[in-house]
């Protein structure tokens, strides 16, 4: 019972982020082949907007390496859903700045 638990443990944070990382490509992929992916007009604008998704990777790795810094959840947990939900909040705030004018 003890080996089940350990190995659940292990594997939900990569079932989470892996289902966010489906859904999150997916969606990207919709849009690109409908052909409304974010365009901005200034040059700074758009690369601000090609980089909110790995910005949000990056914050939410320092996230959950403070997490685990702070709280008994081990390292390689706390940075995969860190990674994880990171993507999903960048993903989030690519879609909110790129229907801004």
């Amino acid at each position: 019972m003890d080996l089940a638990l350990e190995i659940a443990r292990t594997l939900l944070p990569l079932a989470i982020v892996g289902g966010i990382a489906v859904f999150v490509i997916k969606r990207m992929e919709r849009k690109y082949k409908k052909g409304s992916l974010g365009k901005k007009k200034s040059k700074g604008a758009q690369n601000l907007l090609d980089s909110l998704i790995p910005l949000g990777m990056l914050s939410g790795c320092v996230v959950g390496i403070l997490l685990s810094i702070f709280s008994p959840i081990s390292l390689l947990s706390a940075i995969t859903l860190g990674a994880g939900i990171g993507f999903l909040f960048g993903y989030f705030a690519y879609e909110i700045y790129s229907k801004k004018e």
